[in-house]
């Protein structure tokens, strides 16, 4: 029976470099053991700790050189977005800068002002507007604007502050949405040349209360329902609302995901037909 492989105690509580193993003992071939887990090149952790992202980019930033500012998708997660800080992380270095892109790791070498970086919970990292700029490189117009609609919401940052012709051409558009999809049904309409939509509109007044309407067209008293998998949770009590709504005289449509990824055209003609009517 194999010997249980040496575990030292200051390398379980986070992830960790080759030069802290070596500290603590460990060879770059015990760390290909089953007991550690390869985060990226020349990052592990311990099998036994599920390490969070705020772990994980912290480690990063005590291997990376000082000048190395958390970038992309990684800026946009430590800002209070929902993007994937991790797979891979991104960075951005100065120009003369000799860092390449490694497994785990995006470089992106260009030149970043004083001001462009914010410092959250201890990371270096673009601020917003410079971090959407970089978003836009790669980005669909929808799913920049689905970010934006998420700042507005969270208050991370006003619509003007985001720079750019067309950055500026999408912030116009930017609304506190509760939901992508919410921003993808709203997207969906505007490109078939239907008029903007309200968004997240209380309805009623103080005797009668309907709640929040996810898009609202307030001259054909039109609400739109975007219905994702908790519709289904709370069924009979969405069921009782749209029956208060449709006897107080408002019209009423609901989609699906399904619904704005494959039927787009049918959704715009019932939302086209529904103003009209």
């Amino acid at each position: 029976m194999g010997r249980a492989p040496r575990v030292p105690l200051e390398l379980t509580q986070r992830p960790f470099s080759l030069a802290d193993a070596r500290a603590a003992g460990l060879s770059w071939r015990s760390l290909q053991g089953k007991a550690w887990r390869r985060l990226a090149t020349g990052l592990y952790v311990w099998n036994g700790l599920d390490a969070d992202p705020w772990q994980v980019l912290t480690a990063w930033q005590d291997v990376l050189p000082p000048e190395a500012v958390f970038a992309g998708a990684t800026a946009a997660w430590i800002a209070g977005l929902e993007f994937n800080p991790t797979k891979p992380v991104e960075i951005v270095v100065p120009p003369n800068s000799g860092m390449r892109s490694r497994p785990g790791l995006s470089v992106r070498r260009c030149r970043i002002l004083p001001g462009e970086v914010v410092t959250i919970q201890r990371l270096r990292a673009t601020s917003l507007p410079r971090t959407f700029r970089h978003l836009s490189l790669r980005l669909s117009a929808v799913e920049i604007l689905v970010a934006m609609d998420a700042a507005l919401r969270k208050k991370l940052a006003p619509a003007k502050a985001f720079g750019g012709r067309k950055l500026q051409r999408i912030a116009a558009m930017a609304a506190p949405a509760e939901s992508p999809m919410e921003t993808r049904l709203r997207w969906l309409l505007i490109q078939r040349g239907l008029p903007r939509p309200e968004v997240q509109v209380n309805l009623g007044d103080d005797k009668n209360r309907y709640g929040r309407a996810d898009l609202y067209y307030p001259s054909a008293r039109l609400i739109l329902e975007y219905d994702g998998a908790n519709h289904r949770d709370r069924l009979v009590e969405d069921n009782r609302r749209q029956n208060r709504l449709l006897s107080a005289g408002f019209q009423l449509l609901r989609f699906t995901a399904g619904d704005i990824y494959n039927e787009p055209d049918v959704v715009a003609a019932l939302v086209r037909s529904a103003l009209r009517a």
